[in-house]
């Protein structure tokens, strides 16, 4: 699919379909709740915006919670959506749920790919992670369902100052479980997160360089969420060949607000699930106005109001830093990214 910029429409939708969930996860973005909002879109609601959506054509719409599948509806939405030409993702929770879905159902109804979280490498890191013994058994069983289903798979690791050290090991098991992507996300501290979870940009470069050092050789892709700097590290790393984004092929510069837009349970758009604001609602606008127009996610598309390193550095262009993490750290969305170690010396390179 052709993809005709940041200013035209995101790469990426996501869509928090409801906010329940049976997990109480350290990390939780939504510090989501056991009971579903009674102020949901409702399915007339949904549809509206399933329609809209197709017509602002985003290469990937992810359904996301939450627990998406708390939804009733789950797969009435993936199935209207695919009906509507648009490409799904799914990123359950690893619950009792999970695994009495017939996972053969999940293909048909249209989904192209499960995420599944990994954030601890053992049975007892991961539990505590997700704050519910046996989520990592109920990981490990849905990743191997997913594989047999034919199912694409992405596993995503949250990395926070807690867990870095099990970094190998997280490697080790990426390539026993072989999902088609890695996806590195570093911790923002926004819901149940706090600042003290972010850990050292100096150990945080040193894994990414680790990072680097495996793609093209690891039988997977890997990619970071809120980790824009990987992108730095590519480029100094294998110079012009880093600029391929390795998997998914979202182009460079992408971030919060810029090529990414998030939808709440309740409608309300912002620049990303991590970037708490308020920039209109889907029942009374059009989700492509909200991304085309909003002045916040017009300010966030343009480099040059980036602020500290973060303005004066080179790779701006293709990084940009999490305007999240800078937000949740600094008040300011175009502050620099503090989880970054590098000293910019030149001027911006272009994209």
């Amino acid at each position: 699919m052709a993809y005709d910029g940041f200013d035209e429409r995101p790469f990426l939708v996501f869509w928090e379909i409801t906010r329940a969930c049976a997990l109480a996860c350290k990390h939780c973005r939504a510090e989501a709740q056991s009971h579903r909002h009674p102020d949901e879109l409702d399915r007339q609601e949904a549809s509206k915006l399933i329609h809209q959506l197709a017509e602002l054509n985003p290469p990937m719409l992810v359904l996301t919670g939450g627990d998406p599948l708390m939804r009733p509806d789950a797969l009435d939405l993936v199935k209207e959506a695919t009906g509507a030409g648009l490409h799904v993702a799914l990123s359950p929770s690893a619950t009792e749920r999970l695994l009495h879905q017939d996972f053969d159902e999940l293909k048909r109804a249209g989904v192209m790919r499960v995420s599944l979280s990994l954030d601890g490498a053992t049975k007892a890191t991961h539990d505590a992670f997700r704050g519910v013994s046996g989520t990592y058994t109920r990981t490990i069983a849905a990743v191997h369902r997913a594989h047999a289903a034919g199912l694409g798979v992405q596993i995503n690791t949250t990395l926070t100052r807690h867990n870095l050290r099990e970094f190998a090991a997280f490697t080790e098991l990426m390539h026993e479980l072989r999902p088609e992507m890695w996806s590195v996300f570093i911790v923002v501290p926004t819901g149940r997160a706090d600042a003290a979870s972010v850990p050292d940009a100096e150990d945080l470069e040193v894994v990414f360089e680790e990072m680097a050092a495996m793609v093209g050789k690891a039988p997977f892709a890997i990619k970071t969420t809120e980790g824009h700097h990987f992108r730095r590290v590519m480029i100094q790393k294998l110079g012009a060949c880093g600029k391929t984004r390795p998997g998914m092929r979202s182009p460079l510069g992408i971030r919060d607000g810029r090529g990414v837009m998030f939808i709440s349970h309740t409608g309300t758009v912002a620049p990303s699930g991590f970037l708490p604001f308020d920039c209109g609602n889907v029942r009374s606008e059009h989700p492509a106005d909200i991304y085309r127009n909003h002045t916040l996610f017009v300010a966030l598309r343009d480099g040059n109001n980036l602020t500290g390193k973060c303005g004066r550095c080179e790779f701006r262009n293709v990084c940009g830093g999490s305007r999240a993490r800078a937000f949740a750290m600094s008040g300011d969305p175009f502050a620099e990214d503090t989880a970054c170690s590098y000293q910019p010396t030149k001027t911006a390179i272009s994209s």
